[in-house]
């Protein structure tokens, strides 16, 4: 799996390991805002019940972790085999970026992840129905079926 060098301030870099369930491994060699940035597929911890119920509750965590670091209220995950693979708090606020919405925050934690932009076989939960750009970034993804809100309603197959 790739290793990536990230540069950010140490505030971001907790938020980001936090909230992504990303390894950090700090060189000597490198200045001390360098480190080196390793994704770790089995460091998200699972929900006790894999039920779409459950994988809509740690969506609702994503989404209060969001609230929590001062951004928008939203969450998302991506499951693959009945395993959560992607986390996906709204950072569109505290990163300065309008695309960072919590679905594309899912999805590209778990490419980064598994290694691929391919997520076929993947679902996505998120907290509240997606939009057109999450939408599109989920297609283009091949997430299979996308899910929303506390009662996991079926929003189907991603569409352009």
């Amino acid at each position: 799996m790739p290793t990536h060098i990230v540069r950010r301030d140490l505030f971001n870099l907790i938020g980001l390991t936090a909230a992504s369930g990303l390894m950090v491994a700090c060189h000597a060699e490198v200045p001390v805002l360098s480190v080196i940035v390793t994704p770790s597929p089995t460091s998200i911890p699972q929900p006790n019940s894999r039920t779409p119920h459950a994988f809509a509750d740690y969506a609702e965590q994503m989404r209060q972790l969001a609230v929590s670091s001062g951004d928008q209220a939203f969450g998302a995950i991506v499951v693959k085999d009945n395993r959560v693979i992607g986390l996906g708090p709204s950072r569109v606020i505290v990163t300065n970026d309008p695309t960072a919405h919590a679905e594309i925050e899912a999805i590209r934690d778990a490419c980064r992840r598994l290694g691929t932009r391919d997520l076929s076989a993947c679902l996505l939960y998120s907290t509240s129905r997606p939009c057109r750009m999450c939408s599109a970034a989920a297609y283009w993804a091949h997430i299979a079926r996308m899910f929303y809100g506390t009662e996991a309603l079926d929003a189907g197959p991603p569409l352009l």
